[in-house]
């Protein structure tokens, strides 16, 4: 698979990840989060698993899109992927634009992240716009 053909997969799988009706289906996420994922929240908390998959059956609907978006290959089945997530109807001083990073892990030909992480992007400074 070359490397451009892997990078639209993953951003469909990312872009997944972010829908709402997705985020509510635990089996789904279940599936593409690896049994050891970690997330480095933009709270500063750590999450493991089975705590994200709790926290996505309760949080409200948002529409959220992804802007810069870009797979790194590793190796031939590792993946860095970092990207823009931009909440385009969230209120600008809650800070709608976060910066992104995702590990993905091909196993048994299917792709699962291990790592996520997610930064609230500094307002009003170069860069950190959509």
């Amino acid at each position: 698979m070359r490397d451009e053909e892997i990078g639209r997969e993953l951003r469909e799988l990312e872009e997944r990840l972010l829908q709402p009706d997705f985020r509510r289906s635990r089996p789904a996420v279940s599936a593409l989060l690896a049994d050891e994922f970690v997330e480095y929240g933009s709270s500063g908390r750590i999450f493991d698993k089975q705590q994200i998959l709790d926290l996505l059956g309760s949080e409200p609907e948002q529409r959220i899109a992804i802007a810069h978006f870009e797979a790194r290959p590793l190796s031939a089945d590792v993946v860095l992927v970092t990207y823009r997530s931009v909440r385009p109807d969230g209120p600008p001083e809650a800070g709608a634009t976060f910066l992104r990073s995702s590990l993905w892990v091909r196993r048994q030909g299917r792709w699962q992240v291990v790592f996520h992480q997610g930064t609230r992007a500094a307002p009003n400074v170069p860069g950190s716009a959509a």
